[in-house]
C-alpha cells in the first residue's frame, strides 16, 4: 500500500495571510483537520488551522505567510503520510488502495485492472485490460464488493455493462 495519499487539490490562494483554498479529496472537508502535517511539492508544511467550506476547505500552513506564496502553490496536490490518516471504519478504504486491483464479474470473468479513478459525487473508474480502455461509475449496484487485501473488484456484470464506455 503507499505511504502518501492525495488529499486535496491547492485552488488559489485566500486573502492576504498566505491561507489557502483546497478541494478536498477526502469524503469530507472536515477530514482534512485529522491531518497534522501535508506535503506540497515534496515540502513539509505544519497544517496551523482548517476551516472547512462545502467540498472545499480554507488551509493556514507554517511558512505560507502571504499571498505571493500562497499563489506559488496553485493547481499543485496536498499529499499526506498513511501514518497521519485517521482510522477507518470497516469496510471503509482510500482510493488509492483499490488502484491495481483486478476487476471481475460475480462470475469471475476478469475484465482488466483499475489503473485510474476520479473521484467525484460517483467516482469515475477507468479499468485496462486485453489492450482496451473501460471507464464507469460507481453507480448504484455496479459494484459489489471491493476486497483491498485480495486487489479484487467484483462488479454486477448487467448493471457494470449499463453504465460502461468501452474505448
Amino acid at each position: 500500500m503507499p505511504k502518501t495519499l492525495t488529499i486535496a487539490t491547492v485552488l488559489k490562494p485566500q486573502g492576504i495571510r498566505g491561507e489557502i483554498k483546497v478541494k478536498a479529496l477526502t469524503d469530507s472537508a472536515e477530514d482534512l483537520k485529522n491531518f497534522p502535517r501535508v506535503f506540497i511539492d515534496g515540502v513539509e508544511y505544519k497544517v496551523l488551522s482548517v476551516r472547512p467550506a462545502g467540498d472545499c476547505a480554507f488551509l493556514s500552513l507554517r511558512g505560507i505567510a502571504d499571498r505571493n506564496a500562497a499563489e506559488l502553490l496553485r493547481g499543485k496536490d496536498v499529499i499526506a503520510l498513511r501514518e497521519d490518516a485517521p482510522e477507518l471504519p470497516e469496510d471503509t478504504f482510500y482510493l488509492v488502495d483499490v488502484l491495481g486491483c483486478e476487476v471481475v464479474t460475480e462470475k469471475g470473468k476478469s475484465l482488466g485492472t483499475i489503473c485510474d479513478i476520479t473521484p467525484a459525487k460517483t467516482d469515475i473508474y477507468v479499468v485496462e485490460g486485453d489492450g482496451r480502455r473501460i471507464t464507469f461509475v460507481a453507480a448504484e449496484g455496479v459494484i459489489e464488493d471491493i476486497d483491498v487485501e485480495a486487489k479484487k473488484v467484483t462488479v454486477n456484470k448487467k448493471r457494470f455493462d449499463e453504465v460502461a464506455m468501452y474505448e
